[in-house]
């Protein structure tokens, strides 16, 4: 059994801290074994990892940590640093990974704040700089769009297998992201659907792989505002809109109020700080 068909195995049944510990002491394959010997439902012994990646692989590349393409920021994560990343467009992450600015806001956006979100992303792409986001309705696809039509290149992170777009709608904004010199990435093989707890991993992977991240608009305790705190516990800068005294906005007003974030008004004010 190959090291890649091992870790893509055991990242469908463990999260990367369960296995860590093991890993830094034995191989891929051989920490797969010892997981089906000591799993008694069978469930494991069942499961045939060369077969799965194979045809996984069909759709989209499973990059790990000893690959070239791997991006080295993950390692911020420490212990859940992911096993493998899921990828289209995987000849085009070391660079995409260069420079990364995350632009997310609410899904529910105005057409002020959409915007705002065109404006902040299409600056960011003029600069050379990757544009990421979730391909989510509202401040993220828009941010994506925006960075496209810049002549930029962008980054995805979805919630879910990249056989499918999230949401299904965004299948032909990742069709262009991915041919044209941009990149999807994912924690999830082909076939898994997105779930509450996928989103949360999703927006720390987002935030682990930026090197820095504008917020937009953001309600409270949501994926944008996950997203803006993995930033904040990892150290990356977090800028954030001034809240305008909404209440679609109030993950901005307590970031800024409890001095988590920096300030920022307008794209040439982005800029700058970056």
């Amino acid at each position: 059994m190959s090291d890649r068909a091992a870790l893509a195995a055991l990242s469908v049944h463990f999260a990367p801290h369960q296995v860590a510990t093991d890993l830094a002491r034995y191989s891929p394959a051989e920490v797969w074994q010892q997981r089906v010997r000591l799993d008694h439902s069978g469930r494991l012994s069942q499961y045939r990892p060369q077969d799965e990646l194979t045809g996984a692989g069909l759709s989209c590349r499973f990059v790990i940590p000893s690959d070239p393409q791997w991006p080295a920021a993950l390692a911020a994560l420490g212990p859940d640093c992911p096993l493998g990343l899921w990828v289209r467009g995987y000849e085009h992450l070391p660079d995409l990974t260069v420079s990364t600015v995350v632009v997310t806001g609410n899904r529910m956006a105005s057409s002020e704040v959409t915007a705002r979100a065109r404006a902040f992303a299409g600056a960011v792409a003029e600069t050379g700089r990757t544009v990421a986001a979730t391909l989510a309705h509202g401040v993220d696809a828009t941010a994506h769009q925006a960075a496209e039509l810049m002549g930029g290149r962008t980054l995805a992170v979805l919630p879910r297998g990249l056989d499918h777009a999230h949401p299904h709608a965004h299948a032909p904004l990742l069709h262009s992201i991915t041919s044209n010199g941009g990149a999807a990435v994912s924690l999830y093989r082909p076939g898994t659907g997105a779930s509450g707890a996928r989103l949360k991993a999703s927006a720390a992977l987002l935030a682990a792989l930026s090197h820095a991240v504008i917020l937009i608009e953001a309600l409270d305790h949501t994926e944008a505002l996950r997203t803006a705190e993995a930033a904040v516990a990892l150290k990356r800068p977090l800028l954030a809109v001034p809240s305008d005294g909404g209440i679609r906005s109030e993950g901005n007003a307590r970031l800024l109020a409890e001095g988590l974030s920096l300030p920022c008004t307008d794209p040439a004010q982005a800029l700058e700080l970056l």
